[in-house]
């Protein structure tokens, strides 16, 4: 029997790792792309082509960091819509702890903190909080429900319910009053482009915080990487630390070096 070529057989094994894709995603309900990229020993970018194309097909639906099985309707717009809270807290979620206990080595004596929202900044909040000498400005509700012995100030305006965020004009005006040590930003995604999020309103008080903060750090796990969302929230070269869980691979990396980011990849466990 004739060998088939290398290119069809790269053809061939790309069709296979498809169907496989779509049936894991039924299976499981969830799969994300780092765990998909695991299982075929390919990388992200990779999975993430595989997925747009299964999308296409409606045999799945693209969410953020992974995809769930699809419903032979539209694609879905995850790029535009954003996931709710708890939804994204479990995707992930140990990366976030990682990348929060990485993050809060950064914060030095004395020194004034402000996180946004997001779920990983959450995670930081919540190793912040139980020490009486952290001084934490934060438009995140749910960081301020916390049972804290740190001082914690919550910026004003109006919620957003589904985030637990504060936003509009009061709280920017607030957030444009004071000085930071460091702000902490939770991103839906970064790419090339810079920092994305979901939200207008909530991206208004990043962008608020990232020019009241000497130091700006970005907390984002790599299923974020490479990706674009609805607003823009700022260029690599507006913020000075990535804090993540795996490093970007080489075209990204080559960027946030250009541009004098320092990307610290957060240990394991153990």
């Amino acid at each position: 029997m004739e060998k088939a070529s290398s290119k069809h057989r790269g053809k061939l094994m790309g069709r296979v790792r498809k169907d496989r894709i779509t049936q894991m995603v039924h299976e499981n309900g969830f799969m994300s792309s780092a765990d998909l990229a695991e299982a075929f020993d390919v990388s992200e970018m990779t999975v993430r082509r595989d997925l747009a194309e299964l999308e296409m097909r409606g045999e799945v639906r693209r969410t953020h960091g992974g995809a769930i099985a699809g419903d032979g309707g539209e694609p879905a717009a995850d790029a535009v819509s954003e996931p709710v809270f708890d939804e994204r807290q479990r995707r992930n979620s140990g990366a976030k702890q990682r990348i929060a206990r990485a993050a809060a080595k950064l914060i030095q004596p004395g020194q004034i903190t402000a996180l946004d929202v997001g779920t990983t900044t959450f995670e930081l909040g919540r190793l912040l909080v139980s020490d009486p000498s952290r001084r934490i400005f934060t438009n995140n509700l749910r960081i301020a429900a916390l049972d804290a012995k740190a001082e914690v100030y919550l910026l004003g305006g109006r919620l957003r319910s589904n985030e637990k965020s504060l936003v509009g004009p009061v709280a920017l005006e607030q957030a444009r009053k004071l000085w930071f040590d460091l702000v902490f930003l939770g991103v839906s995604s970064i790419s090339s482009n810079g920092i994305f999020d979901y939200s207008i309103e909530d991206t208004e008080i990043k962008k608020a915080l990232i020019g009241r903060a000497t130091t700006r750090v970005v907390l984002a796990d790599s299923s974020k990487f490479d990706e674009i969302s609805l607003v823009q929230i700022a260029t690599l070269n507006q913020f000075d630390i990535l804090v993540t869980d795996r490093a970007p691979e080489a075209a990204l990396a080559a960027d946030l070096a250009a541009t004098g980011v320092k990307v610290i990849v957060a240990e394991g466990d153990g």
